[in-house]
């Protein structure tokens, strides 16, 4: 079990980046969450086992079809246990 904080930049809110990932995380048993920055980008924390971890950060690169990513970031840090995946403003 492994804790990553991901923040993805470029046109990624407005484009259902959030619901998308959602979605992915969920579907690769991932817990965390996923929401909104006031600089326009996204930051995630998800926990769960380093593959699926790093098949949601490839994700991340392309996200949802109207997303135009520009740049991902992905550091390691404590576990924090999430009940699930979830999405905030």
């Amino acid at each position: 079990m492994k804790h990553l904080a991901i923040h993805v930049t470029g046109k990624v809110q407005g484009v259902f980046y959030r619901a998308s990932t959602v979605e992915k995380a969920r579907a690769l048993g991932l817990k965390g969450f996923v929401q909104n920055e006031r600089d326009g980008s996204v930051y995630i924390e998800a926990e769960g086992d380093e593959g699926a971890l790093q098949s949601l950060v490839e994700w991340c690169r392309q996200g949802p079809p109207h997303a135009r990513v520009s740049g991902v970031t992905a550091t390691e840090g404590p576990l924090q246990n999430f009940a699930d995946f979830r999405q905030y403003r």
